[in-house]
């Protein structure tokens, strides 16, 4: 049998969420990400960001007056206590349950939790099991 790896930072560069209420979804991110010891970034009145999620308003220059739909976004965190504080901080801050914490089929060690946040996009923390990071993050400097 083949060796399996999972690779971070080679495909997707960022993603933007349109929301309909951004207090609410910065209120709920702010607790999820947080969890997962993610800042949240940006004052914008119309928008706010983490890392390479981008979220803004359907007013701002780049939503164009449109909603986006409804996204699966999978966070990773570095053990099953993140996955749980993730999922415990969500429903706090109004996200709904879309699969407590626990073992999934999709591989040995996969362990995740699911919310809905105030859009209906379905926010996912997983956790893949012991392994050995190369890197702790891929970092780009100008």
């Amino acid at each position: 049998m083949e060796a399996q790896e999972l690779h971070r930072g080679r495909l997707i560069d960022h993603i933007q969420l349109i929301v309909r209420d951004l207090a609410a979804s910065r209120r709920f991110y702010e607790a999820v990400l947080g969890a997962l010891g993610v800042p949240i970034g940006g004052t914008e009145a119309d928008y706010f960001w983490a890392d390479e999620l981008f979220v803004s308003t359907a007013d701002s220059a780049a939503a164009a007056g449109q909603l986006t739909g409804r996204h699966h976004l999978a966070f990773q965190a570095r053990d099953r206590e993140m996955v749980e504080a993730f999922h415990k901080a969500g429903l706090a801050a109004g996200g709904i349950d879309n699969g407590p914490p626990g073992e999934r089929p999709y591989h040995p060690g996969y362990y995740a939790a699911f919310l809905l946040d105030p859009d209906g996009n379905n926010i996912e923390a997983v956790f893949h099991g012991e392994a050995q990071r190369s890197a702790p993050s891929v970092k780009i400097t100008f």
